[in-house]
């Protein structure tokens, strides 16, 4: 692998900001991990393409990231690359003769969600408060137990790797629980949601209702990246079977199982990834233990973090 090779190549030479040793700590929800070796922020599709091209030559790993809310870097950081989309992955825009939102990868999913509204557009108030992008929400199929966003994806840009920039409609991907069947190299570039016509004041209203239920139900002052373990299937979510085992406010070092929502890890400060996963270890074998239900993670991880 020659990291110092494709930083060479890559520096100045394409519409990228090439940078090394950025300590990911600065772009995690957590404000958790060391450094990426190298980051590259890619402001166009020729740019993203060149950068993978020339990491691939040069046998670096890489890794698309957004703005880091579901996600544990390693305190050891990231022996590779940290790809992020840039300034051409940022618009959005709103159809409202079509019931469309039209956005980027890179746009906040809370804009999309903003933007939504105020065409008085309905359909995503479910995802009122879910932070991270667009490109990220889409990738893991965030929502809710009951509402997830690829139902409402109409069409896809991707790019893949050795192939080039695909147009997937959303009905030909497989949609589920936290996961989705684009390709494991797949990075999505830009989605058309497909909603509804409907009131503004009404959208309004429910997406402050569900913004409130947030406020109240989860811990929104402290570092953490939200559900750590994806509700298993059955009657109990993953933070009443946490809770029942007694783990409510559990802490290793700065990271401590939260006192409002047991399915959140917070970080009270000094936290390391290796007091999460240590948390992590325990929530999760506490409750095998006590019910036989093998929790998944729901975080994903960045280094050695696992």
């Amino acid at each position: 692998m020659s990291l110092y090779n494709a930083y060479l190549a890559l520096s100045g030479a394409v519409d990228a900001d090439i940078t090394r040793d950025e300590r990911m700590s600065h772009r995690t929800s957590y404000r958790i991990g060391g450094p990426a070796a190298m980051l590259a922020v890619c402001h166009t599709i020729s740019a993203l393409q060149r950068v993978i091209e020339v990491l691939t030559s040069q046998d670096v790993d890489w890794v698309v990231v957004g703005k880091g809310s579901n996600l544990l870097v390693a305190d050891e950081g990231f022996d590779g690359c940290v790809i992020v989309l840039g300034r051409d992955f940022s618009h959005v825009e709103a159809s409202s003769e079509a019931a469309t939102v039209c956005a980027g990868a890179a746009v906040p999913l809370s804009k999309v969600v903003q933007t939504a509204a105020k065409a008085s557009l309905t359909g995503l108030e479910f995802a009122c408060g879910i932070p991270g992008t667009l490109g990220g929400a889409i990738s893991m199929d965030a929502g809710t137990r009951r509402e997830w966003i690829g139902h409402r994806v109409e069409s896809l840009v991707v790019l893949r790797p050795g192939t080039g920039l695909m147009r997937r409609l959303g009905s030909e991907v497989e949609w589920g629980y936290r996961w989705c069947g684009l390709g494991p190299s797949d990075i999505v570039l830009e989605a058309t949601l497909a909603l509804a016509h409907g009131e503004r004041a009404a959208i309004d209203a429910q997406m402050e209702a569900l913004f409130s239920r947030r406020r109240s139900t989860q811990p929104m002052g402290k570092p953490s990246c939200g559900s750590v373990f994806r509700n298993p299937a059955g009657a109990k979510g993953a933070a009443r079977l946490v809770e029942d085992c007694g783990l409510k406010g559990y802490a290793v070092g700065g990271a401590q199982v939260s006192k409002v929502h047991a399915n959140f890890i917070v970080n009270n400060g000094s936290a390391t990834a290796a007091d999460v996963l240590a948390v992590m270890r325990t929530m999760h074998d506490r409750v095998r233990e006590a019910t036989g239900v093998d929790l998944q993670p729901e975080v994903k991880f960045l280094g050695s973090a696992s």
